[in-house]
């Protein structure tokens, strides 16, 4: 059996340390209750740039700027140190931690951002990170595209892992790159939520007769730091859920198990048996209809 923990719980908004120094702290709560494998949203680090759902299309240029500048200035160079607390986190617990990072690109313009997972082992050593293949309408203004470098699914002492993000899950081809590498635990990290997500969700487990992890983004308006810009204006309603969560793990026939953690704050929790995960064996040598014994 192995023993999920996917945390649902706004990070420290716009401020990269402290939302690792977060997830740190959740990834000793979740080792606490025996977690294998710990997993934390899209974006997590630090926090999915929200506002771009509720900015004029054309408009509002400044208040973008200034945004976005702040988004640059907290995202993670994965040639930098940041990271490091959790990669010390999960050799100091032994638990696999998958977490989404706005990801700046530290090869060539160092400005493009990225929406990308990380997959850290229980070593504390990366083991993939992939980038979202395609950013969703206006995700675009603000993230890169990924390439195919990061689909892949990874073995793990929790059991074989993938990563694709909200909307791409919608990609059947990118799917089935996944299911055909043997994906057991097919981790879904999304800003997306409701039953039609949610039914998705079942189909694909369904489809690739995997688990699948839905991970949701929670942000309450009050989670927004009191100097975010144009605040008043954007989120007027201290008490809005801009995003509910609905967290949740569907087994491989489609069934519900755990969630949707809806407008909640903490770790879902959820044993899983990776046996019920199917598995794909092909005869590849030439085949007769008939067969004779002397």
């Amino acid at each position: 059996m192995t023993k999920l923990a996917i945390v649902q719980k706004a990070p420290v908004f716009l401020d990269k340390e402290k939302t690792i120094a977060k997830a740190v702290d959740s990834v000793s709560e979740a080792a606490a209750e025996n977690a294998d494998l710990v997993i934390f949203t899209e974006t997590f680090i630090p926090g999915y740039p929200t506002w771009i759902w509720r900015l004029r299309p054309g408009g509002d240029f400044a208040l973008s700027e200034e945004l976005h500048e702040r988004l640059l200035r907290n995202s993670v160079s994965m040639e930098s140190t940041d990271l490091d607390p959790l990669y010390e986190a999960a050799q100091q617990h032994n638990v696999t931690i998958v977490c989404g990072i706005v990801e700046r690109d530290h090869q060539l313009s160092q400005s493009t951002l990225y929406n990308s997972m990380v997959v850290i082992d229980t070593d504390g050593t990366l083991l993939n990170k992939h980038r979202k293949l395609m950013p969703t309408n206006p995700e675009r203004m603000v993230w890169g595209f990924g390439d195919a470098s990061g689909l892949k699914a990874v073995a793990t002492p929790a059991g074989r892992i993938s990563t694709l993000l909200c909307w791409e899950n919608y990609m059947p081809l990118a799917r089935y790159a996944l299911y055909a590498q043997g994906v057991e635990i097919y981790i879904a990290p999304t800003y997306d939520s409701g039953e039609g997500w949610i039914g998705s969700l079942q189909h694909i487990a369904r489809e690739g007769r995997c688990w699948v992890v839905g991970c949701g983004n929670l942000i309450q308006a009050s989670d927004l730091p009191e100097d975010f810009p144009d605040k008043d204006n954007l989120y007027p309603d201290a008490e809005e859920w801009v995003n509910p969560g609905d967290s949740i793990v569907i087994a491989p026939d489609g069934e519900i198990v755990a969630g949707p953690m809806h407008k909640e704050t903490g770790i879902l929790y959820c044993e899983i048996d990776l046996e019920k995960v199917s598995k794909l064996h092909v005869n590849n040598r030439p085949q007769s209809p008939v067969e004779f014994d002397d």
